[in-house]
């Protein structure tokens, strides 16, 4: 059986870097104990402890478009739309382990599952 370690998502606006290319797609892996508990070190989240969701998004953001070193600046640069998704996403992902929710359709009651990382956009 495999266990699943890494999730896909989309954001909804997107990374705008240097050069204005917009970086939507990305991934992000699960997090271990150690990236919850080492940004507590971190300078700026002692002075600032809004900070902490910043320093633990770019420990666990894996891939953002063509970038791979997700580090503080870039998460710092997203929209605030994208930087609420990707918290959700970050809780989703590691308290039940799946990007999927199960919905319902309000018409005709049937149920079933939409994958979450896939809402921020196409």
């Amino acid at each position: 059986m495999s266990y699943q370690t890494e999730f896909d998502f989309t954001l909804p606006r997107g990374y705008i870097d240097r050069d204005g290319t917009v970086h939507r797609n990305g991934t992000m892996r699960l997090s271990t104990a150690l990236d919850e508990i080492a940004p507590m070190r971190d300078p700026r989240v002692r002075t600032n402890q809004a900070y902490l969701v910043i320093i633990l998004l770019s420990r666990v953001v894996t891939r953002l478009g063509t970038l791979t070193d997700i580090n503080p600046g870039v998460i710092e640069g997203l929209f605030s739309a994208d930087l609420a998704f990707l918290q959700d996403f970050y809780r989703r992902i590691n308290e039940t382990g799946t990007s999927a929710v199960e919905v319902v359709c309000p018409d005709c009651n049937s149920h079933f599952e939409i994958d979450v990382g896939r809402l921020g956009g196409s």
